[in-house]
């Protein structure tokens, strides 16, 4: 075995990306405090050809360094819209005709791996703060919860684990599955 170089992965550029079909997911970041976390979830979007991210609230937007430093140029290539409040960020994404899940630990929470998207589901996936998770009004309004398994001591996940556990589970079904 050997490892592949850039070349050999054979990714596109940036106008051919934006050109391509994308898996058609929006992550909803409910006032993320790090940008280092809004960083990486660009850059797991540009990875998993995600629609687009919606930023909200406190939730930086690039440019910005911090942002930079982790994204590795991701916020050139995934779409993405800051919104005042997560709520507005939601109810336009539901007007557009997205399910509404939330990743959160609440009662009657849906299990990760038995979330089975329909094959023509557009979802919005929320993301919340590090410390307080998804607002409390968000989890009432969205259309479901999802939670990631857990079997540790630890209550929770780092925001950019998360995403990218998400996501990977959720275009694995959409267009793998």
């Amino acid at each position: 075995m050997r490892k592949l170089s850039n070349e050999e992965l054979n990714r596109p550029g940036v106008d051919d990306f934006k050109k391509s079909d994308k898996t058609p997911i929006v992550i909803v970041m409910d006032n993320v405090r790090s940008m280092h976390n809004v960083g990486s979830a660009f850059r797991t979007a540009d990875a998993f050809a995600i629609e687009r991210i919606a930023l909200c609230g406190i939730t930086a937007k690039p440019p910005h360094r911090e942002i930079h430093k982790t994204a590795l140029g991701a916020t050139e290539s995934v779409e993405w819209k800051h919104y005042e409040s997560t709520m507005s960020a939601c109810e336009a994404l539901r007007a557009e005709g997205y399910t509404l899940m939330a990743i959160e630990q609440v009662e009657n929470s849906i299990s990760l791996e038995t979330f089975i998207p329909s094959s023509d589901q557009k979802l919005a996936v929320i993301f919340g703060n590090e410390v307080f998770g998804v607002e409390e009004e968000i989890v009432a309004f969205a259309d479901g919860c999802i939670e990631i398994p857990q079997f540790g001591t630890k209550h929770s996940l780092n925001i950019s684990v998360s995403i990218g556990v998400v996501l990977w589970d959720l275009v694995s079904k959409m267009r793998l599955g």
